[in-house]
C-alpha cells in the first residue's frame, strides 16, 4: 500500500504551479491526483485542457460516482465540491466553505477520513487560508503534508496558514514537489498503529457530502457563537479546534476566522453602498418635492423639503467617504 492518493489545492497563482507539477510527472504514475483550484461559478472549465497540454498524466473533470484510477488526474468542477469515498468520487453542490465552492478543505478532509496514511496533501499559492484545516486533517490521519514555500508563492497566505496549522512534512519550492510525489507514489505506507479519526472530522465530512444537517449536528461539534453566517444569516457555531478559529452554521457554510472577516467586510461594503444609493435617491426626491412646492407657492413646505434634501446629501457624502476611504 503506497501513498497513491495525491490532493493538490491552490487558488490565485496556483494554476501555473499545478501545470508545472503535472508536466514533471510520468503518465503511468502509480497514484491518482486530485486537483482543486478556486474558480468562479461561471468558469468555462479550461483547467483539464491546460493540464493535458502539459503532457503528464491524463486530466479530466471528476465525475459523480466515478471510479478512481491510478495514473489519472481528476479536476474539481466549477461551483461543485469534490469529495472522496472508498474507490469513488462524490460531486455535490453543498454549502460553501471559506467562501468557495469547490473548496479545498472538504476534499482534503474526505481523503483523510477514507484513505488515511495513503493520502498526500499539497497546498499551493492562494489568498486567505482554505486548505489549512484540511491539510491538518490529512496529517492527523497519518498522511503526508506538503506546502509550497511561501517565499516563492505569488500569494503566500494559503501556504503560510497551512504551516501555522500543521507540522508539515515538506515545505519546498514548487519545482521540488513533482519529485516528492513520484517518490511517495512508490513508497510503502509505514504500517503501525492506525491514527484514529476524530469525531468532528467524520461529522464535517458528512456535512460536506449532504448526509447530515441541522442544529443538532453543529451543537455536537462546537458551541453557539454570537455571530451570524454572512451567506444565510443563520447562527454560527464556533468549532472545537486546536490551532484554528473556525465557524460553521446549521446549513453547513463553514469559515475560518479570516474568511469570515473577509465575508463580513464584503457584506459591510454592500450594505454601505446600498445606504449611499438610498440616501442619494432620497436627496433627489426631496429636491424634486422642494421644487414642486416652490412652484405652487408653498414656501414652508419647500424650505422643509430642501433642508431634508441637504441633510440626505450630507449623510450620503459622509458614507461615500467611508466607502472610498477618503475620510
Amino acid at each position: 500500500m503506497n501513498h497513491d492518493v495525491v490532493l493538490i489545492g491552490g487558488s490565485a497563482g496556483g494554476l501555473e504551479v499545478v501545470r508545472a507539477i503535472v508536466a514533471a510527472l510520468p503518465k503511468d504514475l502509480p497514484a491518482a491526483i486530485f486537483v482543486l483550484i478556486h474558480t468562479s461559478p461561471s468558469s468555462p472549465g479550461y483547467i483539464p485542457s491546460i493540464l493535458n497540454a502539459a503532457q503528464g498524466p491524463r486530466a479530466a473533470f471528476a465525475r459523480h460516482n466515478g471510479k478512481i484510477q491510478r495514473g489519472r488526474i481528476y479536476v474539481a468542477r466549477p461551483d461543485l465540491h469534490l469529495l472522496l469515498e472508498k474507490d469513488r468520487m462524490v460531486i455535490v453542490r453543498g454549502p460553501k466553505e471559506n467562501r468557495s465552492r469547490p473548496a479545498i478543505d472538504p476534499l482534503f478532509r474526505s481523503a483523510a477520513v477514507h484513505y488515511g496514511p495513503r493520502a498526500v496533501g499539497v497546498v499551493l499559492s492562494g489568498g486567505l487560508n482554505d486548505g489549512a484545516a484540511g491539510l491538518r486533517a490529512i496529517k492527523d490521519c497519518g498522511g503526508v503534508a506538503i506546502v509550497q514555500d511561501p517565499r516563492e508563492a505569488l500569494f503566500p497566505d494559503m501556504p503560510e496558514s497551512a504551516i501555522q496549522a500543521t507540522p508539515v512534512d515538506h515545505c519546498v519550492p514548487a519545482k521540488a514537489i513533482p519529485a516528492l510525489i513520484r517518490e511517495l507514489a512508490v513508497t510503502a505506507v509505514k504500517l503501525g498503529k492506525k491514527p484514529g479519526v476524530r469525531k468532528n472530522l467524520l461529522t464535517e465530512t458528512k456535512i460536506a457530502a449532504l448526509q447530515i444537517q441541522g442544529e443538532e449536528v453543529t451543537d455536537a461539534i462546537g458551541k453557539r457563537s454570537t455571530f451570524t453566517c454572512p451567506e444565510c444569516s443563520g447562527a454560527l457555531w464556533e468549532m472545537d479546534e486546536r490551532k484554528m478559529l473556525r465557524y460553521r452554521c446549521h446549513i453547513g457554510h463553514a469559515y475560518t476566522a479570516e474568511s469570515l472577516l473577509a465575508d463580513q467586510e464584503d457584506s459591510f461594503e454592500r450594505a454601505l453602498s446600498a445606504a449611499v444609493r438610498t440616501l442619494e435617491d432620497r436627496a433627489r426626491l426631496l429636491g424634486s418635492m422642494a421644487e414642486f412646492a416652490k412652484q405652487k407657492g408653498w414656501r414652508t413646505s419647500s424650505q422643509s423639503f430642501a433642508s431634508k434634501a441637504r441633510e440626505a446629501k450630507e449623510h450620503s457624502a459622509r458614507l461615500r467617504s467611508v466607502l472610498t476611504g477618503t475620510r
